[in-house]
């Protein structure tokens, strides 16, 4: 009995320590699962890095050749420059020649001269946009610069606008076309025609306009102001002395004989033309009216006379 109870506690002690050894060698090969699937994991994100950054650059270089390319840019230049110079036709001259040797042309030229005999002229120039600034350059050196005023306004939006509206006018008059072409009944026929020509029309129009943008967008237009008369201006302290009253007065005295001049210049054919009527009435028309008769004198009969009062009745008076 005692060898049957110390055989028990070792053969449970046995089992114990197996179960431990089996433990730790499950444990041991999990953590070597683990570890292989780990390096495993580290192993394969490098080459799937390396793919995604080789799909990425490719993708990249196909948007690249497939973006679609920018428009180019429509910008209207403008300027008015006011050049004082000592001959006007001279600088006007240079102008023109500097004008042509840039490959733009001359538009509007107005001249004139002042009360004093100076001259002034005032001319459009249009010069292609690469040589906007060489022209600029040249007319601001013909003189005395007294005033410059420049501006750039960006119409590239609508020349892009102008240009879609435009393609899809087309489009829609090749359809219109196409549907007369297959239309039978005379009301379709004219129904098209109709919109046919206000398509048309639209066409034209948005073409203008496309047209009118480029050429505003390519040829710069500098208007140039050339006079020969300086600038005076007016001292802030100078007032005005007894000479310059006696001017002012006799200027507005002359002033005054002119208006009454002018506002008898005004009446004068009015008064001809009256006394002219009061003549033809007293010469022409008057004499041949009928005259009336002569009114007959009132007859007055005698006079009655004063009787002569009684002496008795004048004495109780």
């Amino acid at each position: 009995m005692r060898a049957r109870r110390s055989v028990r506690p070792v053969q449970a002690l046995a089992g114990l320590l197996l179960a431990s050894a089996l433990a730790l060698s499950g444990c041991s090969g999990a953590d070597d699962a683990s570890s292989g699937s780990d390096s495993g994991a580290k192993a394969a994100a490098p080459e799937a890095a390396s793919g995604a950054a080789a799909d990425a650059s490719g993708g990249g270089a196909r948007q690249a050749t497939s973006a679609p390319r920018l428009p180019a840019a429509h910008i209207i230049r403008t300027a008015e420059l006011t050049v004082q110079v000592k001959n006007v036709p001279k600088a006007l001259d240079a102008a023109r020649s500097s004008t042509e040797n840039a490959g733009g042309y001359v538009g509007q030229e107005t001249t004139s001269r002042d009360e004093d005999g100076a001259e002034e002229t005032r001319v459009v120039l249009r010069v292609p946009v690469d040589r906007y600034e060489d022209v600029l350059a040249d007319l601001e050196g013909s003189g005395r610069l007294l005033e410059r005023t420049s501006k750039a306004q960006d119409v590239t939006d609508q020349v892009v606008d102008v240009e879609s509206r435009i393609a899809s006018q087309r489009a829609s008059v090749v359809r219109i076309r196409e549907l007369m072409d297959q239309a039978t009944k005379l009301s379709d026929v004219v129904t098209l025609e109709g919109e046919l020509s206000s398509r048309q029309a639209d066409l034209e129009s948005l073409l203008a306009r496309q047209a009118s943008l480029k050429d505003r967008a390519s040829l710069a237009t500098i208007t140039l102001s050339l006079s020969e008369k300086p600038v005076v201006k007016a001292a802030e302290d100078d007032d005005p002395g007894i000479v310059d009253a006696l001017a002012g007065g006799w200027d507005a005295f002359v002033t005054t004989l002119r208006w009454i001049g002018v506002a008898l210049a005004a009446v004068l054919p009015f008064a001809a033309g009256l006394a002219l009527l009061v003549l033809v009435w007293l010469r022409l028309i008057r004499p041949r009216l009928p005259r009336r008769p002569a009114a007959a004198p009132a007859t007055v009969g005698p006079l009655p006379t004063a009787r002569p009062v009684p002496r008795g009745e004048a004495g109780q008076d």
